[in-house]
């Protein structure tokens, strides 16, 4: 089948971190705006998701659509997984981050002991996809549990959080265009930056404006983002910008175009 994942391109990054905010400001919003609460909330995303996730894996090739939908509602989970965590059973948040960090680390093990790669461009058989959606879940989590600890920790203004959390990214991003970081470890440090950078912009932006934030509130926060992905999936979904020509062409894992599973060249960051 075809790769199951998009390009990693601008666009990719762009909806990724517009997904981190609606994860964070969806989150605060149906908990404690609308006073579901933390278990219930959980329990109807957790739902959702399911219901997102085996819509995904029924597909044969990467659909906007469904792809950008399931990562929304990882936002949200991974968020709630955390949140419940600490508020729930009075877990600490260091305690939180390491148990999280331990669970990619082991993801991406087994994953490649099984697989032999760990490239995000053959994801073209439902191990390798099950594989992937671990990780992806595992860096929302841990990308929530992180942030808050360096927020709370270092007793930062919501601001003063976003700016630090862009930095690092841009960080990232040098290393790995000039320096020579690797281009799956950068894709994947990347990814878990954006979930706090992600989460802070929502903070800051839906936060009073007493509490150091723009005052929008968690509706509108949400509603803004959530257009926002709406119109660039939509975009994508049109002129296909993100998607990837690999095929998956038997049990060796070949793929078709000339590249490998773990060509570098294709781990491009963006």
């Amino acid at each position: 089948m075809l790769n199951k994942v998009p390009e990693i391109t601008f666009y990719f990054w762009i909806i990724k971190a517009l997904c981190t905010t609606v994860g964070e400001s969806a989150a605060d919003y149906l908990n404690s705006t609308l006073g579901f609460g933390l278990g219930n909330t959980t329990t109807v995303m957790s739902v959702l998701l399911v219901a997102s996730l085996v819509a995904q894996f029924r597909l044969r090739r990467y659909i906007p659509g469904v792809y950008w939908t399931t990562v929304v509602l990882i936002s949200v989970v991974g968020t709630l997984i955390t949140d419940n965590l600490t508020d729930g059973l009075n877990i600490s948040l260091v305690v939180s981050t390491v148990a999280f960090a331990a669970l990619l680390a082991l993801t991406f093990v087994v994953w490649y002991r099984t697989e032999r790669t760990l490239s995000i461009h053959s994801i073209v058989t439902r191990r390798r996809e099950t594989f992937y959606w671990l990780a992806v879940l595992s860096t929302f989590a841990l990308g929530t549990a992180a942030g808050d600890l360096l927020t709370d920790r270092l007793g930062l203004s919501l601001l003063t959080a976003v700016i630090i959390f862009a930095v690092a990214l841009a960080v990232v991003y040098a290393a790995y265009r000039w320096i020579g970081l690797g281009p799956i470890l950068s894709f994947w440090i990347a990814y878990v930056l954006t979930r706090p950078l992600g989460g802070s912009t929502g903070d800051y932006l839906s936060g009073a404006t007493d509490e150091g934030g723009a005052g929008l509130g968690t509706l509108a926060t949400s509603l803004l983002f959530l257009v926002a992905i709406v119109a660039t999936v939509v975009y994508l979904t049109v002129a296909k910008k993100d998607r990837t020509e690999l095929v998956h062409t038997g049990s060796t894992g070949a793929t078709a175009g000339g590249l490998g599973d773990g060509d570098p060249a294709r781990e491009a960051v963006g």
